[in-house]
């Protein structure tokens, strides 16, 4: 496989050209597993916008020759980091080529919809295992109606994958913590979050981002308004 120091030492230093893949004309589950797939997508982007090595893609091809994309997965989300590539550069050719970027995803997931939930924890558990993604999760929203059970994620050492411990608290919540992101995923109530256990708090999804920032901006326009009401019973008291 291509490495990504071998990629960093091409002649003239120029990195390879990504190859578009192929347009993806069916849609399965859509009305059922969409919102799920792109409620983490956009909590991920969000959270690593931050880090120009970071990638997060939704729905391309992940494989590892160009050519093979018509055979290949279109993971729900993955995450690669110390990527060279930026995300407009890998978004705009709709998938991650492993042996032209340089090295596999650091974190794959699948959301289980009804027509692909036994391919996920099957099929795709060998596939990433031998693309050597890091780790490999999957979701299931309706508990384990369709994958094998409601959070499940796999981490790869020698070669093989290993499960990643997942527990189910007193809450309900089941938890299992992602060294590839430094997160907690947990199974809240038919939903996926991420647990930062840095901040202790969940990250926010577009609509708490949302509702943090009406609230912050009500709060600043509270106190711009009593700053006025002091300034205004301060200059009543100056005297004449």
């Amino acid at each position: 496989m291509t490495t990504k120091s071998a990629i960093q030492s091409t002649p003239g230093g120029q990195r390879p050209r990504l190859t578009p893949l192929p347009g993806v004309s069916h849609i399965f589950d859509m009305l059922e597993q969409g919102p799920h797939v792109s409620r983490a997508y956009l909590i991920l982007e969000d959270h690593f916008l931050s880090r120009p090595d970071a990638f997060v893609g939704m729905e391309g091809w992940l494989c590892e020759d160009a050519g093979e994309a018509p055979r290949a997965p279109r993971p729900d989300c993955l995450v690669s980091f110390g990527v060279d590539f930026t995300s407009e550069e890998l978004a705009s050719v709709n998938g991650y080529v492993i042996n032209e970027i340089g090295k596999p995803p650091d974190f794959v997931l699948e959301v289980a919809s009804q027509t692909t939930g036994r391919r996920d924890y099957v099929e795709k558990r060998q596939i990433y295992a031998g693309y050597r993604v890091a780790e490999y999760w999957r979701f299931d929203h309706t508990g384990g109606q369709y994958h094998d059970v409601a959070l499940a994620g796999d981490r790869l050492v020698d070669d093989r994958y290993e499960p990643i411990p997942v527990e189910t608290g007193s809450d309900g919540i089941i938890r299992g913590y992602s060294e590839a992101l430094q997160l907690e995923l947990h199974w809240y109530h038919g939903l996926l979050r991420f647990w930062d256990p840095a901040t202790g708090e969940y990250l926010p999804n577009l609509t708490e981002t949302k509702a943090r920032l009406h609230l912050a901006e009500r709060r600043a326009a509270n106190a711009e308004a009593r700053v006025r009401e002091l300034e205004a019973e301060l200059n009543r008291r100056q005297p004449e």
